[in-house]
């Protein structure tokens, strides 16, 4: 009988992407608020476990940078005008993590640039874990139907707090403290129960 694959993640397998998180889409992205400040959440605690991060920029000329919020000046950034992460710069840091397993997946736009970098990387043989409550696109038909396509085609689908405590896995975990204090409280709301996929 063949293995299942579980999706278990551990910080020394896995790196955090933050996809696009730009000025530009201030006010477009439905929930952008709540996106950005969940993406926080998850980058603080990738710094805090001394995992990879790799953010990308879509266009910035045209744009705008990564928004002011979320503080990229000590992950690995890419600028791209391809509709996914997977670009060869990106290609080349990843052949540069040799334990690197899964990635965890954050930003916008979620039917775009999420979706098509989950796709891309599961074909490389990733597992992708989609932070759903870190994901958002203009409109949520498009946010729906993006999750149920990327979870029909294998990607994990998670939130912030379930991808933190797995990362840490343990209450033991040296880190544990520091990593809890991010979640203490609850995620902010970006309307996602009534559109997760049935």
């Amino acid at each position: 009988m063949s293995a299942v694959n579980l999706g278990k993640i551990a910080a020394k397998t896995s790196a955090l992407f933050l996809c696009d998180m730009q000025e530009a889409f201030r006010k477009t992205i439905k929930y952008y608020p709540a996106i950005i400040e969940t993406s926080q959440r998850l980058l603080n605690g990738a710094q805090i476990l001394n995992m990879p991060v790799i953010t990308t920029e879509q266009y910035p000329k045209g744009l705008g940078h990564t928004v002011s919020e979320l503080d990229v000046s000590q992950t690995i950034l890419v600028t791209k005008t391809q509709f996914s992460m997977a670009v060869p710069e990106v290609v080349e840091h990843m052949k540069k993590m040799p334990d690197l397993k899964s990635i965890i997946l954050c930003g916008i736009e979620t039917h775009v640039c999420i979706q098509n970098t989950a796709l891309d990387l599961l074909e490389r043989g990733y597992d992708v874990h989609v932070v759903a409550d870190a994901c958002s696109s203009r409109s949520m038909v498009d946010r729906m139907f993006a999750l149920q396509r990327v979870r029909d085609a294998g990607a994990f689908l998670t939130t912030s707090e379930s991808a933190l405590l797995g990362l840490v896995c343990d209450a033991a975990h040296p880190k544990f403290r520091e990593v809890q204090r991010l979640i203490w409280e609850q995620a902010p709301d970006s309307d996602l129960l009534p559109n997760m996929p049935k």
